[in-house]
């Protein structure tokens, strides 16, 4: 079972001072792996790196933004510099912007075609700014692992979300292109794969899904009609793939993307 252990590998985590982003961070450091912790909230990051000092783990808090090739590079040179390697990255960094959804009483045909860039840049390129920057360093490395979050809406048609759906779209056949060409160049040392969480409670979304109360909105319901389980996602319930996917254990596994949706995407309403 030490295949599916973290020990001596440095992996990066991006958008790690959000929530699914904290549930990554503890989830690979308990399977022994050494986290440096992106993000552009500079007190959380640091916070999130001191506490995990101060239980004996090896962190390390960058501030940085994924799409800011500039800032990411600075990043990298830190990691290097206080670790000496990087085996590992995960693109958690993503999300929506207000201006990006499209609701129902918004025209079809003049909705913001600039916030629809901006989400693009921040869920597709925020993707492949890391790959290139910390992937880089990876090739070097001559071994490790990257791990994209996609999402349910690169799967089916999800409403209001155009620009995220796109985005998320893009990122799978990314992951799919990637990994077809980083076997090519380094056989099968170094994978890309995703993982395609179904709903999970964060600061983005939890005023969409529920209420102050605490129960479901009517896009809440919706979701949870659409979910066999019944259930939003707890974030510990991504690491068990997130840690597989990083691990050696994986060693065979790449182009994927990994769905953990509680049958949310199988399902047909019916």
């Amino acid at each position: 079972m030490d295949n599916f252990l973290l020990s001596n590998k440095v992996i990066i985590i991006t958008g790690g001072t959000g929530i699914l982003g904290q549930a990554f961070i503890n989830g690979i450091v308990r399977a022994g792996g050494t986290v440096a912790i992106l993000g552009r909230n500079k007190e959380i990051a640091e916070q999130r790196a001191a506490q995990l000092q101060k239980n004996g783990a090896k962190a390390l808090a960058l501030i940085a933004d994924v799409t800011s090739e500039h800032e990411l590079k600075a990043a990298r040179h830190l990691v290097l510099d206080t670790f000496g390697k990087i085996d590992g990255l995960v693109n958690a960094a993503g999300g929506n912007m207000p201006g990006g959804i499209i609701q129902p009483h918004d025209s079809l045909f003049s909705f913001d075609i600039e916030a629809l860039r901006q989400v693009i840049d921040l869920n597709l390129y925020g993707t492949i700014l890391p790959t290139r920057v910390f992937g880089e360093a990876i090739a070097e490395n001559g071994s490790g692992s990257i791990v994209n979050i996609s999402s349910m809406a690169s799967q089916q048609a999800i409403t209001k979300v155009l620009g995220y759906s796109l985005a998320k779209g893009a990122v799978d056949t990314f992951t799919k292109w990637f990994a077809v060409e980083l076997a090519n160049r380094y056989g099968d040392r170094i994978r890309s794969n995703a993982i395609a969480p179904g709903f999970f409670l964060t600061e983005q979304n939890k005023n969409l899904l529920t209420t102050p109360t605490g129960s479901y909105t009517e896009r809440g319901n919706l979701v949870i009609d659409k979910t066999p389980f019944k259930r939003f996602g707890s974030p510990d319930e991504l690491v068990g793939a997130l840690v597989w996917l990083l691990s050696d254990a994986s060693r065979f596994v790449t182009g994927t993307v990994i769905t953990v949706d509680g049958g949310f995407s199988v399902f047909s309403g019916v």
